[in-house]
């Protein structure tokens, strides 16, 4: 059905980056390896978190290969594609290989500032263009625009390809409307971590998780756990994640997550520019969370 295939917890992964911030595919396949066996349920692969506005075209190809290499069929894959120049988009199209990935994550333009109609025509255009299913991603946050629950319902009505979308506007009530008046299979998705419950609660089917690429097991856990109506051990999960999560938006994202993979040992904590590492005290308090929880 539709959206159902992304259903769950996915994991927008990092892109761990050696010294000389050249892609360490050794450490990238140790993320794949220890999200997929704490019980992610498909991959994002060059997100926001992937850092991927500072790979070239070229890296994000080779990426977006190792991962479904990697992968090997045994989740889902979900490739991040969007901008905010609608014709370079739709002419970019032809040169990515498709082979392996189940759909693509499509932020809104960002920076332009565009109209619902515009947004709107956008991903239109997108549907249009695309051989895979569209997750369209709201982050009014980050692309200093908010694309209304309408104009979300306008596209989830007129475009079956369209399958679902990552909701991160923060604004529940917005989220609500979605839920509300949906059509039937379209997928709500949660972009913030600590609103997948609340998200849930009202319809959601599940979230794609920052966090779920340092704590998998206990944000698997979490998410399952309120899809299956067990909310005791949902809350339960919730609260060990909560004050962790938090930390690690504390100094902007990935900076928080590749601190704390670097200290459990998987990554090195390392960013290209023009994002920096977590402050010396989120790292310690993200330390002191990971041992007190056991996360």
């Amino acid at each position: 059905m539709r959206g159902e295939k992304f259903r769950g917890a996915g994991v927008a992964l990092v892109t761990p980056f050696n010294d000389d911030c050249s892609i360490d595919y050794a450490a990238l396949e140790r993320v794949v390896e220890h999200t997929i066996k704490g019980g992610v349920d498909y991959l994002v692969v060059l997100g926001t978190t992937g850092e991927s506005a500072t790979l070239t075209p070229a890296e994000r190809a080779e990426v977006l290969r190792f991962c479904v290499d990697k992968a090997a069929g045994r989740l889902p894959i979900v490739y991040g594609y969007g901008g905010n120049n609608t014709a370079e988009l739709l002419k970019g199209f032809d040169s990515i290989d498709f082979k392996g990935v189940d759909a693509i994550l499509s932020v809104s333009p960002y920076y332009n500032k565009p109209s619902q109609e515009g947004l709107y025509r956008h991903f239109a255009a997108i549907a249009q263009k695309s051989p895979v299913p569209v997750i369209l991603y709201n982050v009014p946050g980050r692309t200093g625009s908010n694309m209304s629950a309408d104009t979300t319902l306008r596209l989830a009505r007129d475009f079956e390809n369209i399958v679902a979308i990552k909701e991160a506007s923060g604004n529940m009530a917005q989220a609500a409307h979605i839920a509300a008046c949906k059509p039937e299979g379209f997928g709500l998705i949660s972009g913030d971590d600590n609103l997948t419950l609340a998200m849930i609660a009202q319809g959601g089917q599940g979230t794609i998780s920052v966090a779920a690429n340092a704590f998998p097991e206990t944000f698997c856990r979490m998410t399952h756990a309120a899809l299956e109506g067990r909310s005791e051990e949902a809350r339960e999960n919730f609260f060990k994640l909560l004050d962790a999560t938090e930390a690690l938006f504390a100094d902007g994202n990935p900076a928080g997550v590749k601190a704390a993979l670097a200290y459990k040992g998987i990554i090195n904590n390392v960013l290209r520019l023009p994002l920096a590492p977590a402050s010396n005290a989120t790292q310690t308090k993200l330390a002191e969370l990971i041992d007190k929880y056991g996360i």
